[in-house]
């Protein structure tokens, strides 16, 4: 299963919709009054974490649909997204850190339950890997998989909807009930962000299933002419059949 034409044009449709989105923040969003040029990085920042987010609960998604079936694609798919998303969680953190200092003189504002909750949710998500990689037994090894996504996927919204009622301390509230807190010139760059970050998710996405694929049908040759192969369960990657 290859993704060919699919992949170009999704990974050209990413880079075109955040080449776009980045010049329109840059050069035609306002400066913000209280953070100056810094606030530029709001508009990387923000729709990273969302689209990280996205990921995980997508990841969840895929969970629940390889306990219903049994079938090991949409195990792969679920560790695909949660991968990927933890990826971006890690640019979340690192370019929240760097707003942080420039806006607030600290690296990590720990009386932020936004920020806290997001580190939370990104530590938890950091198990994911060492859980499967310590289970050899491949059919054990997705079995819990699955249920850890989906047991942390629930906790995502939950944790979102936390933070939504509690308390803000100085993080911005962007996206609010009836409406937005931001200015008309920085919506459209911000949106097309989102949909850039979300292009580029689904593009790494399909690459590495691709990718996977290709590593099972070298595997199943390898079988065929009796080569040796590795040992199953010892990855940290679910084992599929390629179709």
């Amino acid at each position: 299963m290859t993704y060919g034409n699919r992949l170009r044009v999704t990974s050209f449709a990413a880079a075109l919709v955040l080449l776009v989105a980045f010049g329109l923040a840059f050069f035609a969003a306002d400066i913000e009054a209280d953070q100056g040029f810094s606030q530029k990085i709001f508009y990387v920042h923000v729709p990273m974490a969302i689209v990280a987010l996205c990921g995980f609960v997508y990841g969840a998604i895929m969970a629940v649909q390889h306990l219903r079936t049994g079938d090991s694609r949409y195990d792969l798919r679920s560790y695909v997204a949660i991968h990927l998303a933890v990826v971006l969680g890690v640019g979340t953190l690192l370019t929240g850190a760097i707003w942080a200092k420039a806006a607030w003189g600290v690296w990590f504002e720990w009386r932020e339950p936004t920020l806290v909750s997001f580190l939370i949710v990104f530590l938890l998500y950091c198990t994911y890997q060492p859980l499967r990689f310590s289970i050899e037994d491949p059919e054990k090894q997705s079995r819990y998989a699955s249920v850890f996504a989906i047991t942390a996927g629930a906790f995502v919204p939950l944790n979102f909807l936390a933070v939504r009622l509690a308390d803000p301390y100085i993080h911005p509230r962007v996206l609010n009930q009836g409406g937005s807190d931001l200015p008309d010139s920085f919506r459209l760059p911000f949106y097309l962000g989102i949909l850039g970050m979300a292009l580029l998710f689904a593009a790494l996405y399909q690459y590495e299933l691709s990718h996977k694929h290709a590593r099972a049908q070298v595997r199943q040759l390898r079988r065929k002419l009796g080569g040796e192969d590795e040992a199953p369960g010892r990855s940290a990657a679910p084992q599929v059949h390629s179709s």
